[in-house]
């Protein structure tokens, strides 16, 4: 067994602190960041929380795409679904055999990640790290430093190539000890634990539920709408996306490829994007849905329709849809 290994890093404070005590035992440390199909971050900006990271623990980082296969992880996960959508066994499953595979490539010997006994009731417990270890194929290659000593020794440490005795033993939700070592460390520009995976928020779970058991084929960009604005679903097959700010609006006309795009002409209001294809009562129904969200006192009846496939047009809207049928129909 070689002093080489990949090292998950999320961006959290606990990936970066496992690396860190690693690396100061003289481990090579190659740092992976899983990236998701449905996130429009860019987490190799220079100035993202992993790269900040990075730089401050002087660790080179790979980037790994969660791909179309991970949507089978989400829509039929083995060991379940946690509060939302979340298959957090299942996703740590993923992740182990993607990143062994990544291991074995880069001539590395064994794994690092910054989980904590007991931190996460679903994925953290004692048994399920053991299954998960087992069901990944990663069992005895996975060292978790700031637990280390609360859990059996991993083959890394048997062999001598990681010295037990320099880990730690946390265990449980408490961050005291984390932050403290922080300080200490002068490490800074990390994600607050409490922002977590998209897949654990109710809201975003409802919606990709919805779109999940709506839609067989989903481009990256229907995903990455997700994340942007109120979501309407006006029948199968056909929901909107309303921007609720300037920024947003933006955000859906960069992602016109996901579908048709409804847009105020000559008054300020929000874009919608159209995933679906609404016939012409339908497109009177998403125009007053902008009318509904525009100012009255500045709401005109113009609504501009465009998508990759034709040239814009224009429809004249001079209803307004009325809140309990948009409460009715919101996601």
């Amino acid at each position: 067994m070689n002093r080489r290994a990949v090292a998950l890093i999320s961006g959290g404070l606990d990936s970066a602190l496992a690396i860190h005590l690693v690396k100061r035992q003289g481990i090579d440390v190659l740092a992976v960041h899983f990236t998701w199909f449905f996130s429009s971050d860019d987490p190799g900006s220079p100035d993202s929380p992993i790269m900040t990271l990075a730089r401050q623990l002087d660790a080179r980082v790979a980037f790994l795409p969660k791909g179309d296969d991970f949507l089978e992880v989400i829509r039929n996960p083995r060991f379940g679904h946690g509060k939302n959508l979340n298959p957090c066994i299942d996703c740590r499953i993923y992740t182990f055999r993607k990143t062994r595979a990544f291991m074995e490539k880069e001539g590395a010997s064994f794994i690092v990640t910054g989980e904590v006994l007991g931190q996460r009731p679903m994925s953290q417990r004692r048994d399920a790290m053991r299954l998960i270890d087992r069901e990944s194929g990663c069992e005895g290659l996975v060292l978790r430093p700031l637990s280390a000593r609360a859990l059996p020794p991993t083959l890394p440490e048997e062999a001598g190539v990681v010295d037990r005795e320099q880990l730690l033993g946390i265990r449980g939700r408490g961050r005291k000890d984390q932050l403290r070592m922080a300080r200490e460390l002068g490490l800074t520009g990390f994600q607050s634990p409490a922002g977590g995976c998209l897949l654990t928020d109710v809201g975003f779970s409802n919606r990709m539920r919805d779109l999940l058991s709506d839609q067989e084929e989903i481009s990256r960009e229907g995903f990455q709408a997700l994340t942007v604005g109120r979501h309407i679903r006006i029948r199968p097959g056909l929901r909107i996306v309303v921007g609720r700010n300037h920024e947003e609006n933006l955000r859906l006309e960069q992602l016109a490829a996901a579908g048709a795009l409804f847009h105020p002409i000559g008054f300020p209001g929000p874009t919608a994007l159209v995933q679906g294809r609404p016939d012409t009562e339908e497109e009177q129904l998403i125009g007053s849905v902008i009318r509904r969200y525009a100012k009255p006192a500045t709401r005109d009846e113009s609504i501009g329709v465009s998508d990759t496939a034709s040239e814009e047009r224009v429809i004249i809207v001079s209803h307004v849809a009325s809140e309990s049928w948009i409460a009715e129909h919101i996601i």
